[in-house]
């Protein structure tokens, strides 16, 4: 077996435009929803605002340089859509133009190949505020006015494209992801979780007709926030909530995306529980139309299912989400009765977040998905959020984000020694950042920023042990992972 990676594979991190930019409100950029949620995570919880987040905008010179330090030959990032457009349609804001060409420069001056992501959570507020955002089927049409303008502003510097981040989050956290008015929360309007995503098919389908039509050698595809998912015990019945819970939450997306339709037994636990989207006519040929060209993953962790009997007495519910950092404050898990229950597994250790640490089990879904699709695969997100700190000698001893890493990029590896097409490994993240649920406690960074919720300092940019390692590691191809 060969230790090192294919010549042609492509290392690097990633990030997003209001995760790290910060300038939230300069240069002609308006307010995003995500602006407006994180001021209100930030009035509840005290976590930091999005305003100046890791303020790459006044950085991204010194960051670039980092990334050229470490041996990127890639880095994945996204495109802030009310920094292009402050009202989302309408006129082009010059300065937002030019702010992304001078990122996709400095990339391409040190050898990084810029991977473009269209859209990551980041709707423009005036979109919000004019009619709803994703929850009104106008988004289409406005995002494909801004799709076509950046694609063509871009083609000649952007080779690689990713179109919408995580429909699949989107869906599971639609309140963090989107915003959604307080009338939509009492469980009665949960049907639209399923709308803005079927939307967001359209929207995927457009973009990839665009960058084809568009961009001379340019691939493209989604990237999905994917989980691989166990059977809690070996009994028939777990197991096959095991593959109800794989249909809902895995193959109704990817389905999607290399088959052009939503798949059956997903849709149809929907349509019997009132939750499936409206489909006008020539939607689904407008889907089949496309073609992705290859599977970006956001792979963090692995899930469990057990059954959940229809006579449980329980009711449909969501992902929990774990806010204070402390192993088993997770608020709880996603309930379809009749279906599936997601559950802890008791063979994994779990993050402070109650995340579970399972490096088989990307591995095994990077096998599963190849398998089926025979599409090459990337990796946009993988990482460890973690309490790091900062030490009396100035530095930050992450031997566990190490630790994490090293292990993924192993199963990675394995996984190509059975066969599977990869192109790129980009951990999230390049640089501590904004997490939407837990603010800028939870790091997950190579590159330490001195700051936290409550005092943003100067941002000062520390190498985390982390960052020597991935060095040796890009230095050796994957060969020198110890």
């Amino acid at each position: 077996m060969k230790k090192e990676f294919p010549s042609n594979f492509l290392w690097g991190a990633s990030s997003s435009a209001y995760q790290v930019e910060g300038a939230a409100f300069e240069d002609g950029k308006k307010a995003s929803q995500q602006d407006v949620i994180n001021q209100g995570s930030y009035e509840q919880f005290g976590f930091a605002t999005a305003e100046i987040a890791s303020d790459q905008y006044h950085h991204f010179k010194e960051d670039v340089a980092l990334m050229k330090e470490m041996g990127f030959t890639c880095y994945r990032f996204s495109i802030a859509w009310s920094r292009i457009f402050p009202d989302g349609v309408g006129e082009v804001n010059p300065l937002g133009v030019k702010y992304y060409h001078d990122l996709i420069d400095e990339l391409k001056k040190h050898g990084i190949e810029p991977i473009v992501t269209m859209y990551h959570y980041d709707c423009p507020w005036a979109l919000v505020e004019k009619y709803g955002g994703w929850l009104n089927r106008q988004i289409v049409e406005d995002f494909t006015a801004y799709a076509k303008f950046i694609i063509n502003e871009y083609k000649d510097d952007v080779r690689i494209w990713t179109t919408i981040n995580e429909q699949s989050i989107i869906v599971q956290y639609w309140t963090q992801k989107c915003w959604i008015p307080e009338e939509y929360l009492d469980g009665t309007h949960d049907q639209m979780r399923y709308q803005i995503n079927h939307y967001m098919n359209l929207c995927h389908a457009i973009a990839c007709n665009l960058v084809h039509e568009l961009v001379p050698g340019g691939i493209v595809g989604s990237a999905i926030g994917y989980s691989s998912i166990y059977p809690l015990t070996g009994k028939p019945e777990d197991v096959m909530a095991m593959q109800n819970a794989q249909a809902l939450r895995n193959d109704y997306y990817t389905d999607i995306y290399f088959k052009g339709i939503y798949n059956k037994a997903a849709f149809t636990y929907l349509e019997e529980h009132g939750l499936a989207p409206v489909i006008e006519p020539g939607d689904m040929e407008l889907i089949a139309s496309h073609t992705s060209d290859f599977l970006a993953l956001n792979y963090y962790a692995s899930e469990c299912a057990k059954a959940c009997p229809e006579d449980s007495g329980l009711s449909i519910r969501w992902s929990g989400v774990n806010r204070s950092g402390k192993k088993g404050d997770i608020d709880g898990f996603e309930t379809h009765p009749g279906f599936y229950q997601m559950c802890r597994n008791p063979e994994l250790d779990t993050t402070d977040w109650d995340w579970a640490i399972d490096p088989i089990g990307l591995e095994y879904l990077l096998r599963d998905l190849y398998n089926r699709y025979n599409k090459p695969l990337m990796i946009t997100e993988n990482g460890l959020g973690a309490y790091d700190t900062l030490s009396e000698d100035g530095k930050v001893h992450d031997d566990y984000r190490i630790d994490y890493l090293r292990e993924h990029i192993r199963a990675m590896k394995r996984a190509m020694d059975k066969g599977v097409e990869m192109i790129a490994y980009c951990p999230w993240s390049a640089v501590d950042l904004l997490s939407t649920s837990n603010g800028v406690k939870k790091r997950y960074g190579l590159i330490y920023i001195d700051r936290t919720d409550d005092d943003p300092k100067e941002c000062a940019r520390i190498r985390k042990d982390s960052f020597y390692w991935y060095q040796k590691v890009l230095a050796s191809n994957g060969a020198e992972l110890d």
